[in-house]
């Protein structure tokens, strides 16, 4: 069985989401989270009456930033490398866990801490570096939950959306060395029992290591928003700062990034002001900085006309929190670290469409628009499934059907033959099909043939007039 992440890409995402609409506790988290998100983001977008100015601007600095990526990380890296730092070229994520191993164990250290990053979990840093003997501690919150729990990301913006407090207190008795014995399900608590543990390890740790939201060219400045001040910790402190980040997070100048630093914490968390942003440009003083630069299948969603806005996204979740199959399913049925919309046209992309799994994601999705219309960079996500389940592999069955539909609806006399033929037969259509048909009508009935078509009743009731 291939996996990633330790969940299973065998499994195509319909026996996936409907492991997880069982589980009723899991759908009440989800829609209090989401519901909640999606309220305060609402709120938060309409008090700017520039909103769409933002968006299409936010589009357009994505768009040509794409077309001269080659330019603009020849830019970053002169930059980088001006400023002290060092930058490294990953083609995958192997290459990437190599370098990343291989910087950790030349300082001699055998444990890291890191900063909240999704690339990492994409190219599995976490177990590449286990297997090296590295120990890498997260120190966001909710990526704590996670790695302490055993578990897998569910959702960007917040990992744990589908663990509620009381989870989150056993997970922390029974994981935690040093929590209380009296520890509550109370935030504060919880929070505070968290503070303590990742303490000693932000004192004693001489790695970190980074993802980052954004990098601008013409000054090698890397940023990164956050909102419990951990990140700062990890960036700050150690003697060594890796930052691993994907090839398509650069911007042109300071100016382009003013645009984003609007439109992000509006759109993740909902505030008017990231709470704490961290920025620098190359290595600072008494810092060792390394860059590493990551394609993992970038390049290739970026050759696609249609696919390549994919690469547009900022990572805010917004098409998460108002998307009902996600809201249904959660984020594990998606296997990867990119669930909801978002995930389903990236997903795929960048690992190939190679698995069941991979080939059902631009399935995950009912089409219904909401993704695009709260995309802060106008990611048309409902044309890009479309596309590519125009490319996926079909079925026989299901290219000998499509052909024979092509051929009916292609001539008016042969529709109207079809339909009076159904018509005639309605009474021994089967409310459930039967062979391959019976995966459609698996959650839903087929629909009543009508006794006489629309075209025959106009014609007895209008004498054929048009």
């Amino acid at each position: 069985m291939s996996t990633f992440l330790g969940m299973p890409t065998d499994r195509p995402f319909p026996a996936n989401a409907a492991k997880a609409v069982r589980n009723a506790q899991l759908r009440v988290n989800l829609r209090k989270a989401t519901g909640t998100i999606r309220a305060r983001r609402a709120t938060a977008v309409a008090e700017l009456p520039d909103w769409q100015d933002l968006r299409s601007a936010g589009k357009a600095i994505k768009d040509h930033t794409l077309r001269h990526l080659d330019d603009y990380l020849i830019q970053l890296e002169e930059a980088v490398t001006a400023r002290g730092g060092h930058v490294h070229w990953a083609r995958d994520a192997a290459e990437a866990n190599r370098i990343v191993a291989g910087l950790v164990k030349a300082t001699g250290e055998t444990e890291v801490v890191k900063v909240k990053s999704m690339v990492t979990q994409e190219i599995s840093l976490n177990e590449a570096l286990e297997r090296e003997g590295i120990a890498a501690y997260e120190t966001d919150l909710a990526e704590l939950i996670v790695q302490l729990g055993d578990d897998w990301p569910s959702h960007i913006l917040v990992p744990a959306i589908h663990r509620n407090r009381a989870e989150i207190r056993e997970i922390f008795l029974r994981a935690m060395p040093d929590a209380p014995a009296d520890l509550g399900d109370q935030p504060r608590e919880l929070a505070e029992a968290a503070r303590r543990h990742l303490r000693e390890r932000f004192l004693r740790a001489k790695v970190g290591v980074s993802g980052a939201n954004f990098m601008v060219a013409e000054t090698g400045t890397l940023v990164v928003l956050e909102s419990e001040g951990n990140g700062r910790m990890c960036l700050t402190l150690p003697e060594t700062l890796i930052s691993v980040v994907g090839i398509e997070k650069v911007v042109p100048t300071w100016r382009d990034l003013e645009v984003f630093m609007q439109l992000l914490p509006r759109s993740s968390t909902a505030e008017r002001m990231n709470p704490y942003t961290s920025m620098w440009s190359g290595a600072v003083e008494g810092q060792d900085f390394h860059l590493v630069l990551l394609d993992n299948g970038r390049t290739s969603v970026l050759a696609d006309q249609v696919g390549r806005q994919a690469l547009r996204c900022i990572r805010c979740s917004a098409c998460l929190n108002v998307c009902p199959v996600y809201e249904r399913a959660g984020g594990h049925a998606y296997g990867s670290v990119y669930p909801g919309p978002i995930g389903a046209i990236l997903t795929p992309q960048l690992r190939g469409m190679d698995t069941p799994l991979d080939r059902s994601l631009p399935y995950a999705s009912t089409l219904c628009g909401a993704c695009y219309e709260v995309c802060p960079v106008a990611i048309d996500i409902p044309s890009v499934l479309v596309d590519l389940r125009a490319k996926a592999r079909h079925s026989r069955m299901e290219r000998l059907g499509m052909a024979a539909a092509g051929w009916i609806f292609n001539r008016p006399s042969r529709l109207a033959r079809a339909q009076r033929t159904a018509s005639r037969l309605r009474r021994f259509v089967p409310r459930r099909l039967p062979g391959p048909g019976a995966a459609w009508t698996d959650t839903r009935d087929v629909p009543p043939i009508p006794p006489e078509s629309f075209r025959d009743w106009w014609t007895r009731t209008h004498g054929g007039a048009r």
